[in-house]
């Protein structure tokens, strides 16, 4: 089994759903988290608070320079994560549609580089 990261694109500056539609949303993705441990895809997950709560550290010669706020700007950002294992592309893009329909929002599929 590889290890595939599914990353939640949030857009930037959008307004949040309203209470009861984000009850609906958090209960959908509690059941494809459930799914994913069912099926012993599961490996981690969770959601992040927004871009600008971050903390970069950047290195600079023999120093490390600390700045608040995200590396770059842009028009959306990665609003949660969820680390499965799948047996291939095709099963770890299974996921990731049922992610999207989960979360209602995009996911990007990305495997993990193999380390030998």
């Amino acid at each position: 089994m590889k290890h595939y990261l599914l990353s939640v694109v949030q857009p930037a500056g959008g307004q949040p759903p309203a209470p009861d539609e984000l009850a609906a949303i958090m209960s959908d993705v509690e059941a494809f988290n459930q799914e994913l441990r069912d099926a012993g895809a599961w490996v981690f997950a969770g959601g992040l608070h927004g871009p600008e709560t971050a903390t970069v550290l950047r290195p600079s010669g023999s120093d490390i320079l600390v700045t608040d706020g995200p590396y770059a700007e842009g028009k959306e950002y990665l609003g949660g994560l969820c680390l499965i294992r799948a047996a291939d592309l095709d099963e770890a893009l299974e996921w990731g549609r049922k992610a999207a329909v989960a979360t209602t929002l995009p996911i990007e599929v990305r495997p993990f580089a193999d380390p030998h």
